[in-house]
């Protein structure tokens, strides 16, 4: 998974990527291609 500041360039690497807010904080899910995964900060 990569921490980065900001996901806005990492959801469109994938036309299946989804912004999710879990717990505070800012993830990248694909549940097609699993290796596009991030979250903020």
């Amino acid at each position: 998974m990569k921490v980065k500041n900001s996901l806005r360039s990492l959801k469109s690497r994938h036309p299946a990527c989804r912004v999710v807010r879990r717990k505070g904080r800012v993830y990248v899910i694909n549940k097609v291609q699993r290796r596009f995964k991030a979250r903020q900060g």
